[in-house]
C-alpha cells in the first residue's frame, strides 16, 4: 500500500475514533431517555398503563430499547483495529 493510501486509511480510524466517542455518548443519553419514559409508565396507574397512553409509551420503550441494543453492539474497535492492522 502506498503512503497516500495509508494516509486515508489512518485518517478514516480517526474518524471511526470520534464516532466511537459520540456512540458512547448518545448510548448514555438514550439509555437516560428510556429510564425516564420507564419510570414514568412506572409511576402511572395501573388503569392507565393498560390504556392506549400506556401501550403507546411501552411501544417507545420498546423501540428505545432496540435502537440502545443495536448501538452497545456495534463494535467500532474490532473494525479500528483492522484497519490499523493493515496500515503497519
Amino acid at each position: 500500500m502506498n503512503a497516500q493510501r495509508r494516509k486515508v486509511l489512518k485518517t478514516i480510524v480517526g474518524r471511526l475514533e470520534d464516532m466511537e466517542i459520540r456512540r458512547q455518548l448518545i448510548i448514555e443519553e438514550l439509555y437516560e431517555v428510556l429510564a425516564g419514559e420507564q419510570e414514568a409508565l412506572g409511576n402511572m396507574p395501573e388503569s392507565l398503563q393498560e390504556g392506549e397512553r400506556g401501550q403507546q409509551m411501552q411501544e417507545y420503550i420498546d423501540a428505545m430499547e432496540g435502537v440502545h441494543d443495536e448501538l452497545d453492539e456495534l463494535d467500532l474497535n474490532d473494525l479500528m483495529d483492522q484497519l490499523r492492522e493493515i496500515c503497519e
